[in-house]
């Protein structure tokens, strides 16, 4: 979840009181944004190693994956789900992939031959289900195929929403903490109940 922002109320809320809801200072103080990555155990639903930083770029990504997999060294298969997003298909996750794997071959050269050549090609090494870590990427346009989207919209609802925070260090405990208190207090299996409908000829 990337731009999550650090925002400060200029004002506290005015309270609730008989007959009025609680009301927002709509000026606001922007202290910056983090970018947030986790993993969700489907089995437990619970949030794992989660990594909080400035950025979101391609080697923030394989350093999260990378301490993923340094978390359970005896796994004999991890399967992660993820969407298209280009971070997800980088020339610096296949790298560290290929060493994961103990592949000592010529990787090929970004934008013109081999594995790196393309997101295209990154993704097919990514996806091949001989490897001991195996990357399932959702269709476009289906971000409610991933469950973390779920976990995504529950934070926002929580913590988000209607928080003020006064810098990104806060904004960080904060997320943190939320994720410590989920998995302490709310972490379960989601069940899916939409069965869609049978589209028409």
């Amino acid at each position: 979840m990337t731009g999550i922002q650090a925002l400060e109320r200029k004002a506290p809320d005015l309270p609730l009181a008989p007959g009025k809801v609680q009301r927002r200072e709509f000026e606001y103080i922007r202290h910056g944004t983090q970018a947030l990555t986790v993993n969700l155990d489907v089995v437990t639903g619970n949030i794992i190693l989660p990594t909080c930083g400035d950025t979101r770029t391609e080697k923030d990504f394989a350093g999260h994956i990378k301490q993923t997999i340094e978390a359970d060294p005896k796994a004999t298969k991890t399967h992660i789900v993820v969407d298209g997003l280009n971070t997800h298909k980088s020339e610096t996750l296949v790298k560290l992939i290929a060493e994961h794997e103990g592949m000592e071959i010529d990787l090929g050269k970004k934008g013109n031959y081999g594995i790196l050549e393309s997101m295209e090609t990154r993704a097919v090494f990514l996806s091949d289900p001989k490897h001991k870590i195996v990357f399932h990427y959702t269709p476009t346009h289906t971000s409610w195929m991933n469950q973390v989207e779920i976990w995504f919209s529950i934070l926002v609802r929580k913590l988000l929403k209607r928080a003020s925070f006064t810098s990104k260090e806060e904004l960080k405990n904060r997320l943190m903490a939320f994720i410590d208190y989920f998995n302490q207090n709310m972490a379960k299996p989601f069940k899916w109940t939409y069965r869609g409908k049978v589209l028409a000829a």
